[in-house]
C-alpha cells in the first residue's frame, strides 16, 4: 500500500547450535491501519479524553476544509446513543469512482489508507488543515464501527467498516439523491479508549472557535445521546427531525474581530476599535485581529489553516517581532512616553488579546496533533503584513495609539519595579537551601523526582501532617489563611506577600522571567485543604497562582489535589473511610447518624444471628464521624487516608482547554462582577453547600 509506514520488530528464533536466526521472516510489518491501532498516540497524541475528542476534530476538519474551499456552508455534528458521533457536511461529497492506483473506490481509499486524500498536490484543496492526510482513516482505525455515506452526482452511496477499519463489502449505491455532501458516523473503540464520555462543553467551545474562523459557515451541534433510536439516520440534517434535545448553532460574519471581542467580553478594553487586517503575502494568506485590555495577561490564539496551534509557531514568532518593532518605532517618533528605554517583548504583550491566522497551500506542522506551525515562510509573511497595517492603524487613529502606548509604557515601568522587587527578594543563591522558609518542614531526599510538597491549610493541619508524613520524601508547608488573589497582581506585589514568597522559595524555580523548571525541588506539589468552602477558596487561589505564574508545572503534571476522606465510619472494631456522601450511605446506611452518635444495626428480616466467621455487620454499632478539616484527624488517620502513596487518592491538575481555563480565571477571579454573579446564579444548583 502506497504511503504506509511499517513498524519493525525483531523476533528471536532459536537455531541450531543455540544461536538465533535473523532473516526476512524475523521482521514484522504492520500494514494498513494496524500501525495506528498499535500506536494510537503517534497519530492522536493520547487515548485519554483529549484523544477521544481529537477524533471528532479529525472528521470535522475534512468538512471544514470543504467550507474553506467554498464548497460547503453547513456542518452538523451529532452525538448519538451508544458512543457514536455523526458529522455531516453539504460539500462536494467524497468521490466514489474507482481509484486508478488502488483499484478500489476512492471512498474506500480515503477511509482505509494513510496519506490518501485530496491534500497532496492536485487541485483538491487550495488550503487545508489536514496536511498529513491521515485524519478520517485514523478515526476509522480507532473505531469499532464506521458508516460513510456520500451524496453526489444524483446518487446516494454507502460503505461500512468494522473492527478497526476493515471494509464490510464494497462502496455501493443505495439510492438516488438531489443532495451533495458527506456523512461520517463512527463509534470509538472501547478497547482503545478507556473512557468514552464526550464533553458537550469541550465540543461546543471548539466549534464556536471554528465558526469564528470561517465566516459564513453554519455549525450545528446536537446532543442526541438521550434521544433513543434515531429512525432515519440518512436524513442529511438531523436537526430537521425536530427531536427535543440540547443543541447550539454558530454562525458569524465578523470573523476574527468577533473572536477577539468574545475573548474580551469579561475585560475592560484599553481602546475601542479592534485592529484587523487580512492580506495575502508571498502565497500566504494572513489574518490578524487584536485589542489591548486593562489586564496584565497576554492572550494570543494561533491558527494555521484553521487548525489551533496551542504551541504557536513561526507565525507567532513573526507577529511578536513585528509588534515590538512597530510600537518601538512609534515610541521613537514621539507618540509615546518620554522614557528613553525601548519596549521589550514582554512589555508589548501585557494585556493584549490577539488572534493570528495564516493559510498556506503547503504547510508543515511539528507533530500530527499540529500544536506548532513549522512553515518558515509564515514568519516573513506575518511580519510584513502586520508591520505595515498596524503602523498605519496607529498613524490614522491617534487616540487609539496613545491608549495602546500608554498601556505598554505602564507595563515597562511595572517591569522595572518588579525586577527590583525580585532582585531584593530572590538574590543569587537564595534558592539553594539557604533561605528556605521557617514554616517549611523539608524532606530528607534531595532527589526532586522523589520529593513531595504538601501545601496544607493552617498550623493545626500542618502539625498533624508533619507528625504523620514520611520524612524521607514528604515536605510540609502550612499556609496561614488565604493567600493573595494574584489575578491582577504584579510580581512585586505578589512577592511582598509572605505566604506567596514562602511558596516560591520552597518550590525553588523562581518566578517570572527567571523561572527555571529544572530547579523544581519537588516533582509532586500536593494541595491539601479542608473539605469546606474556605478550603475550596484556598485551592482556587493556589490554582490561580499556579496557572498564571507556574503554568509549566501544570503542563508537566506536577500539581495535584489531595482527596482526604469526608467520613470515618466505625462498625464495631471495623473502620472504613468514605470520600463522598454516596460512599457513606453505602457503608453506613442512608439514615446513619453523624459525629459520635451510634446506632444498633438492625438484623435484616429473615436473617438469623451470624456465626463468628461471618463478616456481616449485623448487630454491630455504627458511628459516623464527619471531618471538617485535616486538623481533626490524628497523624495516623491522615497518613493512611491522604498521605500514604500506596493508599491515597490524588487528582492530577491538567489544562484540557487553555482558552476556556483562561476565561474562567478571568471571570471568577477578575473584576467583572456582573459576569461572576451570572455564573454563580447559573451554576447554583450544582454547588455543594457547607451548612
Amino acid at each position: 500500500m502506497a504511503g504506509i509506514k511499517g513498524k519493525k520488530s525483531i523476533k528471536k528464533t532459536p537455531a541450531a547450535g543455540g544461536s538465533s536466526s535473523y532473516d526476512a521472516s524475523s521482521i514484522t510489518v504492520l500494514e494498513g491501519l494496524e500501525a495506528v491501532r498499535r500506536r494510537p498516540g503517534m497519530y492522536i497524541g493520547t487515548t485519554s479524553s483529549t484523544g477521544l475528542h481529537h477524533l471528532i476534530w479529525e472528521v470535522f476538519d475534512n468538512s471544514r476544509d470543504e467550507a474553506m474551499g467554498g464548497f460547503a456552508n453547513d456542518i452538523e455534528i451529532a452525538l448519538l446513543p451508544d458512543n457514536r458521533v455523526r458529522v455531516a457536511d453539504n460539500g462536494r461529497g467524497i468521490p466514489v469512482d474507482i481509484h486508478p492506483k488502488t483499484k478500489v473506490s476512492t471512498l474506500e481509499t480515503v477511509m482505509t489508507m494513510l496519506h490518501a486524500g485530496g491534500k497532496f498536490g492536485g487541485d483538491g484543496y487550495k488550503v487545508s488543515g489536514g496536511l498529513h492526510g491521515v485524519g478520517v482513516s485514523v478515526v476509522n482505525a480507532l473505531s469499532s464501527h464506521v458508516r460513510a455515506e456520500v451524496h453526489r452526482d444524483g446518487g446516494q452511496y454507502m460503505q461500512e467498516y468494522k473492527n478497526g477499519g476493515k471494509p464490510v463489502g464494497k462502496a455501493k449505491k443505495i439510492g438516488t439523491s438531489k443532495l451533495h455532501g458527506t456523512i461520517i458516523t463512527y463509534e470509538s473503540d472501547a478497547s482503545i479508549f478507556p473512557d468514552r464520555e464526550l464533553s458537550w462543553e469541550t465540543i461546543v467551545a471548539h466549534m464556536r472557535q471554528q465558526a469564528y474562523l470561517v465566516r459564513g459557515l453554519r455549525i450545528t451541534i446536537l446532543d442526541l445521546r438521550g434521544a433513543g433510536k434515531i429512525d432515519d439516520e440518512s436524513v442529511f440534517n438531523l436537526r430537521e427531525l425536530g427531536i427535543d434535545a440540547p443543541s447550539v448553532t454558530f454562525y458569524f460574519e465578523g470573523g476574527l474581530r468577533s473572536l477577539v471581542s468574545f475573548h474580551n467580553r469579561h475585560l475592560e478594553p484599553v481602546h475601542k476599535t479592534v485592529f484587523y487586517v487580512e492580506k495575502e503575502q508571498d502565497g500566504v494568506q494572513v489574518e490578524i485581529a487584536l485589542q489591548y485590555v486593562d489586564d496584565i495577561t497576554s492572550r494570543i490564539s494561533a491558527f494555521a489553516n484553521n487548525i489551533y496551534n496551542s504551541e504557536g509557531g513561526m507565525h507567532i514568532t513573526g507577529f511578536k517581532s513585528a509588534l515590538t518593532r512597530t510600537l518601538n518605532a512609534q515610541l521613537k517618533n514621539g507618540n509615546g512616553t518620554k522614557e528613553s528605554e525601548t519596549f521589550t517583548g514582554d512589555d508589548v504583550l501585557e494585556g493584549i488579546t490577539a488572534v493570528v491566522s495564516v493559510k498556506l497551500r503547503e504547510i508543515q506542522f511539528e507533530g500530527q496533533t499540529k500544536g506548532k506551525l513549522g512553515s518558515v515562510e509564515a514568519r516573513g509573511a506575518v511580519e510584513t503584513v502586520f508591520s505595515e497595517a498596524f503602523g498605519m492603524f496607529l498613524e490614522e487613529n491617534p487616540d487609539e495609539a496613545r491608549a495602546i502606548l500608554g498601556k505598554v509604557s505602564l507595563a515597562m515601568k511595572a517591569r522595572k519595579a518588579a525586577k527590583a522587587a525580585k532582585d531584593s527578594i530572590l538574590r543569587k543563591g537564595a534558592l539553594d537551601g539557604m533561605t528556605l522558609p521557617g514554616k517549611l518542614a523539608d524532606c530528607q531526599t534531595r532527589l526532586a523526582e522523589e520529593g513531595e510538597l504538601f501545601i496544607v491549610e493552617g498550623d493545626s493541619a500542618g502539625g498533624t501532617a508533619k507528625m504523620g508524613r514520611d520524612r524521607r520524601i514528604q515536605a510540609i508547608l502550612p499556609l496561614r489563611g488565604k493567600i493573595l488573589n494574584i489575578e491582577r497582581a504584579r510580581i512585586d506585589k505578589m512577592l511582598a506577600s509572605e505566604q506567596i514568597k514562602n511558596l516560591v522559595v520552597a518550590l525553588g524555580t523562581a518566578i517570572g522571567d527567571v523561572f527555571n523548571i529544572e530547579k523544581l525541588r519537588y516533582h509532586k506539589i500536593i494541595i491539601a485543604t479542608d473539605a469546606d468552602v474556605d478550603g475550596a477558596h484556598i485551592r482556587t487561589l493556589l490554582l490561580t497562582l499556579f496557572y498564571r505564574h507556574f503554568k509549566p508545572l501544570i503542563e508537566g503534571g506536577f500539581i495535584y489535589i489531595a482527596q482526604p476522606p469526608l467520613y470515618k465510619i466505625k462498625k464495631g472494631k471495623e473502620i472504613n473511610y468514605a470520600y463522598s456522601d454516596e460512599q457513606r450511605v453505602a457503608l453506613a446506611g442512608k439514615d446513619s447518624p453523624l459525629e459520635t452518635e451510634t446506632e444498633e444495626a438492625p438484623t435484616p428480616e429473615g436473617v438469623g444471628v451470624p456465626t463468628s466467621d461471618e463478616s456481616r455487620s449485623v448487630g454491630k454499632k455504627i458511628s459516623v464521624q464527619r471531618y471538617k478539616g485535616l486538623g481533626e484527624m490524628n497523624s495516623d488517620e491522615l497518613w493512611e487516608t491522604t498521605m500514604d502513596p500506596a493508599r491515597r487518592i490524588l487528582k492530577l491538575i491538567t489544562i484540557e482547554d487553555a482558552q476556556d481555563a483562561d476565561m474562567v480565571f478571568d471571570m471568577l477571579m477578575g473584576i467583572d462582577v456582573p459576569a461572576r454573579k451570572s455564573f454563580i446564579q447559573s451554576h447554583a444548583k450544582e454547588a455543594t453547600l457547607d451548612i
